[in-house]
C-alpha cells in the first residue's frame, strides 16, 4: 500500500475520516497477513514509511503508525503519506544465556543465591 490520505474531505466530519483511514490501514495489514507464506518464512513482516508527503516520508515501525497518524491529525495536518510493504520474515532464535524481554534483573535459574 502506497497512499496519500486526505484528512480534509468536504462535507465529512474530520474525526470520521480519520477513523476510516485507520480502519483501511488495519484492513490492509490483516489481508496481507492472511496470504500464504512462502517456503522457509515464519511470518509476514512489514516495511513502513510515514510522512506528511511522499518526499519527506521516513522509515517507521508498524506499531508506531497509529501514533504518527494521531500526531498529524492533532496538529491539523491536511494529509499524510503511508507506505506499507509486506515481506516474508524468518524468526531468529535468541542466543543461549540471553535473558528474555522483561526478565532483566531477575534470577531466572541460578542456585547462586542459596546458601
Amino acid at each position: 500500500m502506497r497512499k496519500t490520505f486526505q484528512l480534509h474531505v468536504e462535507g465529512k466530519n474530520r474525526d470520521r475520516v480519520l477513523d476510516a483511514v485507520k480502519h483501511e490501514i488495519r484492513k490492509y495489514i490483516k489481508r496481507e497477513r492472511r496470504r500464504d507464506l512462502p517456503e522457509g518464512a515464519d511470518f509476514w513482516d512489514f516495511d513502513c514509511q510515514f510522512g506528511r508527503t511522499k518526499e519527506v516520508a521516513e522509515s517507521a515501525h508498524l506499531s508506531a503508525l497509529t501514533g504518527l497518524i494521531n500526531e498529524v491529525a492533532a496538529e491539523g495536518g491536511p494529509q499524510f503519506y503511508v507506505e506499507i510493504i509486506a515481506k516474508p520474515g524468518k524468526r531468529v532464535p535468541r542466543p543461549a544465556g540471553e535473558p528474555h524481554e522483561g526478565d532483566e534483573g531477575k534470577d531466572v535459574g541460578g542456585d547462586d543465591d542459596e546458601a
